[in-house]
């Protein structure tokens, strides 16, 4: 948890000191810098901002670097700076370090932010690292298997945008790590599947509080990416002519998803929610359904129909919340999947969930149950607001809340 935080020349925010609570709420107009604290605690945890990619969208202009420098509950030190040309530099008890994933291990964040809608209107990444963000931190060993694969991934790819036809030689070696990347992907699945298992009851559960008019429609399924009935290894060898022909390699664990099924009244017929059970597909397909043979639309292309922004936002916000308690070491996780979830991490940092406007879109009743559920987590809460509407909710759940005015950049006690 964050005692003390430091943000300088990061967009308008000049050099912003924060002393920091359980719950640290900032109020203040758009445009005054209070999202921008936000993506400072954000860009220390992850190396990137939610915001734009390119440091120089976000670097105070004139100024070579932004800087975040951070002081934990338990002593430790974290810091980032981020050069316009993108050079970073990272310090774990003042000492530097090389790879963003240790201080990610020091400092988790979930984010929640009106952005994350197009979590169920675009691609895959989004919620593929929805579900890797939870299995990096519950699964030690997945992130050496999954930086392993990417390397492969990347040196495949290269070869396939070179050239039409291989030589003999390269032949060789593009077989060679098709063997490498199928022993990484299958792993990289085994941890996923895990880990997904046994987050979907706390989805469920998340979807009942905050939709519940809904809770028995929605559902969630993972997709491996290929089909994990067969080695990798066979069928990128099977489809190395069409993967020549494009460029790049189309299946494998980087094509993982999450998909969220919605289902009609009349698709759900007569079975209820005790006949449910998890199935577990060939093609790699893990989900929670009513049928084994049944199609269900995903609800990216139900929900412009379906659900109101404000509904989106609250199924991001179930989706989200839904793996604190995983983080949280929760003992009843590890029954969820009908079998002991095994996490390799020895201590769970407390995360640190970042709200971003708290009041958008989001009805009084929404704001209850989302902080009433936070409240009653082991994390740290950042949120922002636009009004002061927000704080008679606060004060009924957080005995100490720090409340903060931005204004231009400036951060004050708020009065």
């Amino acid at each position: 948890m964050i005692e003390r935080l430091q943000a300088t020349d990061l967009r308008n925010l000049q050099q912003v000191k924060l002393q920091a609570a359980a719950c640290n709420v900032i109020i203040g107009e758009n445009g005054s810098g209070k999202t921008s604290l936000l993506e400072a605690i954000f860009l220390l945890s992850r190396g990137k901002s939610f915001r734009h990619s390119q440091p120089k969208r976000y670097v105070q202009h004139h100024r070579p670097s932004a800087i975040v420098h951070a002081v934990l509950t338990d002593g430790a030190s974290l810091a980032i700076q981020k050069q316009t040309d993108a050079t970073t530099v990272l310090r774990l008890n003042q000492n530097t370090v090389y790879n963003q994933s240790i201080l990610t291990e020091q400092l988790p964040t979930l984010l929640i932010d009106p952005s994350s809608m197009d979590m169920l209107e675009q691609g895959s990444a989004s919620r593929r690292q929805l579900l890797d963000w939870l299995v990096f931190h519950m699964k030690q060993s997945f992130h050496p298997q999954w930086i392993a694969y990417q390397r492969l991934l990347k040196q495949r790819n290269s070869l396939l945008k070179q050239s039409r036809s291989l030589t003999q030689v390269q032949l060789a070696e593009i077989k060679s790590w098709n063997k490498a990347l199928a022993n990484h992907a299958a792993l990289i699945h085994h941890y996923r599947e895990q880990v997904f298992l046994a987050w979907q009851p706390y989805f469920e559960k998340s979807i009942a509080q905050l939709l519940p008019s809904y809770a028995q429609q929605i559902s969630l399924s993972y997709h491996a990416g290929y089909d994990v009935a067969i080695p990798l290894d066979v069928q990128l060898d099977e489809r190395l002519a069409q993967d020549l022909q494009l460029g790049y390699t189309r299946i494998g664990s980087h094509r993982a998803d999450i998909h969220v099924h919605w289902r009609s009244q009349s698709e759900m017929g007569i079975k209820d929610e005790k006949s449910k059970s998890v199935t577990e597909y060939q093609t790699g397909t893990t989900e929670l359904s009513a049928s084994k043979e049944q199609k269900l639309p995903t609800l990216k292309e139900q929900a412009a129909n379906v659900l109101s922004r404000g509904e989106k936002k609250l199924l991001i916000t179930a989706l989200r919340l839904s793996q604190l308690p995983l983080l949280l070491n929760d003992d009843s996780a590890e029954q969820s999947a009908g079998q002991n979830l095994q996490t390799d991490n020895q201590a769970i940092t407390t995360p640190v969930v970042l709200l971003d406007d708290i009041t958008a879109e989001l009805d009084d009743r929404a704001i209850d149950i989302l902080l009433s559920t936070l409240a009653k987590l082991p994390c740290q809460v950042f949120m922002t607001s636009l009004t002061s509407d927000v704080l008679p909710i606060v004060n009924q759940y957080w005995s100490s809340p720090n409340m903060f005015h931005m204004k231009h950049g400036e951060l004050t006690p708020f009065e």
